[in-house]
């Protein structure tokens, strides 16, 4: 029996499959002979671009409020330790 391996798509051509289908140049059938892919998967994956979309705007803005957050803490530490190394420095040239 000839089963197909399943293969593993990367985001950019999820991607770029899923926006030729919202374009609507083409027919989904069409698309899916042109990629060899299934019409349902290409569907999946126009519905998934499409609810998600709003995602890329919005959760941009909270990625870098996390991200300097994260950073204040980490200067925090380096500033308690370059103290320690100093404070030490200073013990041990004695």
């Amino acid at each position: 029996m000839n089963k197909k391996d399943k293969r593993k798509f990367t985001a950019a051509f999820k991607v770029k499959v899923a926006m030729e289908a919202l374009k609507g140049q083409s027919t989904i059938a069409e698309i899916a002979k042109s990629y060899d892919l299934h019409p349902s998967q290409i569907m999946d994956w126009k519905k998934t671009l499409s609810e998600r979309s709003e995602e890329l705007f919005t959760t941009k803005g909270k990625k870098t409020a996390d991200a300097l957050e994260d950073n204040s803490s980490l200067y925090e530490q380096i500033g308690r330790l370059g103290m320690e190394v100093r404070f030490l420095k200073k013990k041990l040239g004695q």
